[in-house]
């Protein structure tokens, strides 16, 4: 969908997907977090001149987008795709990474990639800027426990929201607050190298929101940690947008495709929202037929046994 990026990073290592133009869990449940550990400032201090301009300018693409029909916030069921369509799809979106390290950077280039998901439960905690304002902090909290809560029916995986001690870390700031990040973010993950910090705290315009995602140097593909970025400019459906895509591709759909469809994972913006193919392809990412590291040779019969399963033998 809109620019974003995933990273996948390993040993630490970390991976990125992005949007553009990896102490005991508690139970998964379904109430409201404690507050942010790391807010010092009241909730709504006030913004920079640059950080008014960033918000109108993306006010007036979401506006414009929405214009044009994109955006949509369905789920896409009035569009057709058969078993082999989903089994394709899930591989160019979980069998492929967006970004390739070169020279110790993420550049964007699609390569062939290995099966990743998340092998320990997920406790996603969220950080908010002192800018943004409460009503903001509570309502964003209440939708992501609502898709959190879809998440794990779809995956069947522990999904939590914490207040402390997460693991997937979100930071939802201004471009002012996002350029101080770097204390909050090594904190967060300390295993993060100097450069990868750096980079999310100098993303561009052009990135709405990202997600870097770690695992161990013995289990590559087994994400342990993840950090995303999102924007506090951004309108509500942006950063709802941004949240639903970045917290999926932080499972392990770590790729996007111009092909895919109906799916928020291909940047033409036609969904806002986490459809119902790509809740079948989270289902699939984490069916136990599946494992860890797999190639896409190793995966190919089996996802298509899985897409057939769930979309019969012609298009649906």
């Amino acid at each position: 969908m809109r620019p974003s990026r995933l990273l996948s990073l390993l040993g630490l290592a970390a991976g990125l997907a992005a949007c553009q133009p990896s102490a005991p869990p508690p139970a998964p449940g379904g109430t409201v977090p404690a507050p942010d550990q790391n807010v010092n400032a009241a909730p709504g201090a006030a913004r920079s001149d640059e950080s008014r301009s960033l918000a109108l300018y993306y006010a007036r693409l979401q506006g414009r987008l929405q214009t044009e029909g994109l955006l949509r916030q369905d789920v896409g069921t009035n569009v057709a795709y058969s078993a082999a369509d989903l089994a394709r799809n899930f591989e160019r979106i979980a069998l492929f990474s967006e970004y390739t390290l070169v020279g110790g950077r993420y550049v964007a280039r699609q390569s062939r990639a290995q099966l990743r998901r998340w092998e320990r439960p997920v406790r996603i905690q969220l950080h908010f800027g002192p800018s943004v304002p409460e009503e903001t902090r509570r309502a964003d909290r209440l939708r992501i426990l609502a898709y959190v809560s879809r998440l794990r029916r779809a995956t069947g995986h522990p999904i939590s929201v914490v207040g402390s001690n997460g693991n997937y870390h979100v930071f939802v700031a201004t471009v002012d607050e996002q350029r101080q990040l770097g204390p909050q973010i090594q904190a967060a993950e300390p295993g993060l190298t100097r450069q990868t910090v750096r980079e999310i705290t100098s993303l561009g315009r052009s990135t709405y929101c990202a997600v870097y995602a770690s695992s161990s140097s013995d289990r590559p593909n087994a994400y342990v940690s993840a950090i995303a970025f999102v924007r506090a400019e951004h309108p509500d459906l942006f950063r709802q947008s941004c949240y639903h895509e970045e917290i999926a591709q932080g499972l392990g759909l770590a790729n996007d495709n111009p092909t895919v469809r109906p799916s928020i994972f291909n940047d033409d913006e036609e969904f806002a929202l986490l459809t119902r193919h790509d809740e079948q392809l989270l289902r699939m990412l984490y069916d136990p037929r599946l494992r860890v590291g797999m190639s896409a040779e190793e995966a190919r019969p089996i996802v298509a046994r899985i897409a057939t399963e769930i979309r019969g033998a012609g298009p649906v």
